[in-house]
């Protein structure tokens, strides 16, 4: 998506992240672990939809939606970083982040 930008950072124990930012500043998906290499930090921001990944949507403890995203060996590789009244409003994010979309 043209309006989204991924930036990569190291956190406080010195391990990379990214995190996906709106047009409008906002942050609409990050990664779900830290990476050692920045190279693998980068692989997992670009899985693509083609990965073969589950998305799992689901309500959480105040009754809105989110995604949380895992790789073929169930490691989880990506979330939400905020809930959403609709669950469409959270397949938008979604795909934003690289959910293929349903079908």
């Amino acid at each position: 998506m043209a309006d989204v930008k991924t930036e990569y950072y190291e956190d406080k124990k010195g391990e990379w992240r990214w995190r996906k930012t709106a047009k409008n500043g906002e942050i609409i998906g990050a990664s779900s672990e830290g990476y050692v290499n920045k190279k693998d930090c980068q692989s997992n921001a670009n899985r693509g939809s083609k990965s073969g990944d589950k998305w799992e949507f689901y309500k959480d403890k105040k009754g809105e939606h989110r995604w949380r995203c895992f790789a073929s060996n169930g490691k989880q590789v990506g979330r939400a970083t905020e809930g959403y009244k609709g669950k469409k409003s959270a397949e938008n994010n979604a795909m934003a982040n690289g959910w293929p979309g349903k079908g």
